[in-house]
């Protein structure tokens, strides 16, 4: 079998794939995360003929997890990533650790049957532990620290806040989120635009791509072979799975899919029902003593809004702020102003402050903001579309990942069955209606509705 790939076919491969759009070949972009990044040395590309029980395509942290649990299991294991460990948005997000789901537990139950809502809700809550055992098990240095804040852009929204965390109590006995009245959210957010809101100190904070890379060398002592700048250019599937690079082949019982919103034309499947989007975050010059102007407490914030605000100070005391979102291929050329002025919309006080770092991230959405869990075929599962809640349930995917190859699915299976409908129009018409459809619910956003 040949391992070479004509120069034809990796042109349009390229071309369709968001992984050659805005980022240098091998390079991580200029953020503020890669700026004050653990390194990690290279992982060399695969080159020539190979043999593995598990292929995993995609190093974020679905695939960095799903690598290190099979490694512990004892099975032969090769990931393969097309740029660097963490490149996606697993090592540019906003590094919140949400509790639950994406969707609300209420949205749950009417979708699932209180019995599976439950079920859904002990896998949210086993996805951080996961996170919080995997960074103390491996010494990973990535600042995790409890707490994330809601907050309302108006009273109805902090009062739907408040019946929700009355909720979750009365139903699931969560008791870690603390009511915010008007003044109380002041004093944690000094904002004029939120009137209240929660505070879920069962949540969390971090670094992601510090995470990501501790991932990555847990994986690699475990044993999972890493090789980066391997982007694969084709799978095909038979007694085994045969996935082609440039410059090698992998051959292997198992192939698992963690692209996200990177996937590109690899599978049509997964592609019909997870979209790429841009989302961008900015990270503003030391504030000193002018942190207490964003935050009075070391956690995290997002609000109601329909496109989300979300925020944190970072541990050398600046504002980490993400905001604005985009539908093509191309990042803006002004990353810094698409940012600062939702930015300014939140703290308009900060009108004077430097920008320091900007950067985009492509993440994965669904149609009904669930991730998309599938058993493609006997020998390929795929997980993805993570909607923006990626940091818990993606790592936690890595590992309902391994154990369903391991045959043990009862997780995965609990997943595969959210409803995860595609796009209309699939691939082709699913960004210009996400496009009429995210405008209007801007406007929405604008007007209070």
């Amino acid at each position: 079998m040949g391992t070479r790939t004509s120069v034809d076919e990796r042109l349009t491969l390229m071309a369709l794939n968001l992984l050659h759009a805005n980022d240098a070949p091998g390079q991580y972009p200029t953020s503020w995360y890669a700026a004050t990044a653990t390194p990690l040395d290279p992982f060399p590309a695969l080159v020539g003929d190979a043999k593995a029980d598990v292929c995993i395509i995609g190093a974020g942290f679905t695939g960095l997890s799903a690598a290190l649990h099979l490694a512990e299991r004892g099975y032969s294991v090769t990931l393969l990533e097309a740029q660097r460990v963490g490149f996606g948005a697993s090592g540019r997000n906003g590094g919140q650790l949400g509790s639950g789901q994406r969707q609300d537990q209420e949205k749950l139950e009417a979708m699932m049957g209180r019995d599976d809502a439950a079920k859904l809700w002990d896998l949210g809550e086993e996805a951080k532990d996961l996170v919080r055992d995997l960074v103390t098990r491996h010494k990973i240095d990535c600042h995790l620290k409890p707490g994330v804040a809601w907050t309302g852009m108006s009273h109805r929204e902090t009062r739907d806040l408040h019946a929700y965390a009355d909720f979750l109590n009365d139903r699931y006995g969560y008791d870690q989120i603390e009511k915010l009245g008007q003044s109380a959210c002041e004093k944690l957010c000094p904002s004029p635009a939120y009137h209240g809101g929660i505070l879920d100190m069962g949540a969390g904070h971090l670094h992601p791509l510090n995470f990501a890379l501790g991932l990555a060398r847990a994986a690699h002592a475990a044993g999972a072979k890493i090789h980066e700048q391997s982007e694969v250019l084709s799978i095909a599937e038979d007694r085994q799975v045969t996935v082609k690079t440039a410059q090698g082949s992998l051959r292997a019982d198992h192939l698992i899919l963690a692209c996200n919103g990177y996937l590109g034309r690899l599978n049509p499947k997964v592609a019909a029902r997870v979209m790429p989007i841009n989302n961008f975050i900015a990270a503003t010059e030391p504030l000193g003593l002018r942190t207490a102007e964003v935050l009075n407490r070391d956690v995290a914030v997002a609000d109601s809004k329909f496109v989300v605000n979300y925020f944190r100070l970072s541990h050398d005391g600046r504002l980490l702020f993400g905001g604005g979102e985009s539908y093509g291929y191309r990042f803006p050329t002004d990353i810094a102003a698409k940012v600062r002025a939702p930015l300014l919309e939140i703290f308009p006080h900060l009108a004077d402050v430097k920008i320091d770092y900007a950067w985009g991230g492509t993440l994965a959405i669904t149609m009904k903001r669930l991730p998309h869990f599938a058993r493609l075929s006997p020998r390929t599962l795929a997980a993805s579309g993570y909607s923006g809640h990626g940091l818990g349930t993606a790592t936690h995917a890595g590992r309902l990942l391994a154990e369903a190859v391991a045959g043990q699915s009862e997780g995965f299976d609990l997943m595969a069955r959210l409803p995860v409908p595609p796009f209309p129009g699939g691939a082709h018409l699913r960004s210009p209606l996400l496009t009429l459809a995210m405008t209007w619910y801007a406007l929405r956003d604008r007007l209070g509705v």
